[in-house]
């Protein structure tokens, strides 16, 4: 076994401790929303801006019976809709049916608070369950040209038949992918792919129960009214540090006020962003590398700078790579998609699809460039293991990157929030809140930046995979602090 595959198991085994493992045998004995009950812990008659308060949870089944154990799969918020303000709690689990869910009131006035259940644990549990057993929720479908015919031909990362099968295979990082051979075609002409949903399942009946969609985001019954937040003579206290990279992000990492990100840990300038945008970027080379969540920056860019303009690559299609130059600046943005897996129903050409950390390896680095890396999102349909192993070749490459270039700026956005999505079992948002812890175990005590986009959308309380204009704007404006 190689070095990485080690290091693949060794972090699978520590995710695979964290989720709560178990069975029921009716809907009934599983986490009840509405019979959970959320207390404030020593409730104060006046409540200060900067005050930490904590809440405390208590599960129960659907037949008032406490559960347990821990392991639901809970989303925390506070907010006040009348300042366009949010923030996330953090959710403290002691596995015995108890929580403790700690807020920080950052700002004044009435504040309301959310406490979801998103899953129970028999349903995070069932989740985590299936989705390691199998690598058949998508259909791959690969192009091949003969000629002037074209082929299309089943493709996947395991492909069940005793045809001759042509390999794409990484060595040197264990990537791997397949397609069967079609007849009298090299496996060179593969040129195209897109991809479709299986219509298959790995819950059972029972399982399939705890996911309707009344019973995804359940709010949780509170034992208190909306809360009451004094100035008190207080602002609201933030580190000195401007936001640089390097720096640990604490969890809330931050709160929204006035639709404005502010984070908890360093300042971001009062800078108008255009102008930051203008001042900051001269003589740069951004590349942006991963999913549409941070095609959504690629666009940003195009829209509030006018002055760049985009090159043409010849690609025409939805997920080709994107170039848009500033001459006068000097200044060119890039956005080019992950390698496989990559998810849509939109044909993608091959020919100049790599892994991440094979395009990390051709980026020169020096102190004008910057690089941006998000995933994750196309892999919540596949074992979390072909996550692990990309995440840790990506962490390498950006070392071999910081090796030659320490200069270079590598910023990390993190996973963000979803849909509410019916389909839970290759969609749910719990796939994607392991992956970001798994991400804060393999990439700490590196010289990144980091960019919490669940925090903020959970902050937000977006649910929408590709989130509203506000949310990257400030995903932007903290990028753009992180490097200049």
């Amino acid at each position: 076994m190689s070095e990485t595959e080690l290091e693949v198991l060794e972090m699978f085994n520590r995710i695979d401790a964290q989720v709560t493992k178990v069975t029921f045998n009716h809907f009934n004995h599983t986490t009840s929303p509405g019979n959970c009950l959320a207390t404030i812990t020593d409730p104060k008659n006046e409540y200060c801006m900067g005050d930490q308060i904590i809440v405390r949870l208590d599960m129960f089944d659907h037949l008032g019976n406490r559960k347990k154990h821990g392991g639901d799969f809970l989303r925390a918020r506070i907010y006040s809709p009348e300042h366009r303000a949010g923030a996330s709690g953090r959710i403290e689990d002691f596995n015995n049916r108890t929580y403790n869910v700690n807020f920080t009131l950052f700002w004044e006035g009435s504040v309301k608070v959310s406490l979801m259940l998103f899953h129970s644990s028999e349903g995070a549990s069932a989740l985590w369950r299936a989705r390691n057993e199998n690598y058949q929720y998508i259909q791959f479908t690969g192009r091949f040209k003969n000629l002037t015919e074209y082929v299309h031909i089943e493709c996947g990362f395991h492909i069940n038949t005793t045809e001759h099968v042509c390999e794409y295979l990484d060595q040197r990082d264990g990537e791997f992918f397949y397609c069967i051979k079609p007849e009298n075609v090299l496996c060179e002409a593969f040129i195209d792919l897109v991809a479709g949903f299986r219509q298959n399942t790995h819950l059972s009946d029972l399982e399939k129960e705890l996911f309707h969609r009344s019973s995804i985001g359940a709010e949780i019954k509170k034992q208190f009214e909306i809360i009451q937040v004094s100035q008190c003579n207080r602002t609201t206290s933030h580190a000195d540090q401007k936001c640089k990279i390097g720096m640990t992000s604490p969890l809330p990492s931050g709160y929204f006020l006035q639709n404005v990100w502010k984070p908890s840990f360093c300042t971001l300038p009062s800078t108008p962003i255009l102008e930051q945008m203008n001042t900051c970027l001269q003589k740069k080379m951004i590349y942006l590398m991963g999913d549409s969540t941070v095609r959504q920056w690629f666009d940003y860019f195009a829209n509030t700078m006018k002055t760049l303009k985009f090159f043409d690559l010849h690609e025409g299609r939805p997920h080709g790579t994107r170039l848009a130059l500033d001459m006068d600046k000097n200044l060119g943005i890039q956005w080019k998609k992950h390698g496989h897996p990559f998810v849509t129903t939109n044909w993608y050409t091959v020919k100049n699809h790599q892994y991440m950390p094979r395009e990390i390896d051709l980026v020169p680095g020096d102190e004008h460039t910057a690089l941006v890396i998000t995933f994750g999102l196309h892999f919540r349909f596949f074992p979390i293991t072909l996550f692990l192993r990309r995440a840790i070749n990506i962490r390498k490459a950006v070392q071999r990157l910081l090796v030659r270039s320490p200069d270079t700026k590598v910023i990390l956005k993190l996973e963000n929030t979803r849909e509410k999505y019916p389909d839970v079992e290759r969609f749910s948002d719990f796939h994607g809140y392991l992956h970001n812890k798994a991400l804060s175990l393999i990439f700490q005590d590196m010289n990144v930046g980091i960019i919490d986009a669940w925090d903020m959308t959970t902050a937000y309380a977006s649910y929408d995979v590709h989130p509203p204009i506000d949310v990257v704007a400030n995903q932007v404006k903290m990028f753009l602090t992180y490097i200049c």
